[in-house]
């Protein structure tokens, strides 16, 4: 099972087997281990991997799911 969780302030953390991140030509992104933290901010600057910048860039987002 592949699980995403947003992060309060911060990236999505997407956990699971079999997981490929693709470019939009679909080519494949180098992946290590079942965890994937991508960029939600827009500031990282390995995108769309998260590098903690949102801390320095004040990202705010606290989505939660609706009721």
């Amino acid at each position: 099972m592949t699980e995403i969780k947003v992060r309060a302030n911060g990236p999505l953390l997407v956990t699971g087997d079999n997981v490929t991140v693709v470019d939009r030509n679909g080519t494949p992104y180098a992946t290590a281990g079942p965890t994937i933290v991508l960029c939600r901010c827009g500031a990282s600057a390995n995108k769309p991997f998260c590098d903690g910048a949102h801390n320095e860039a004040g990202f705010s987002a606290d989505a939660t799911a609706p009721k």
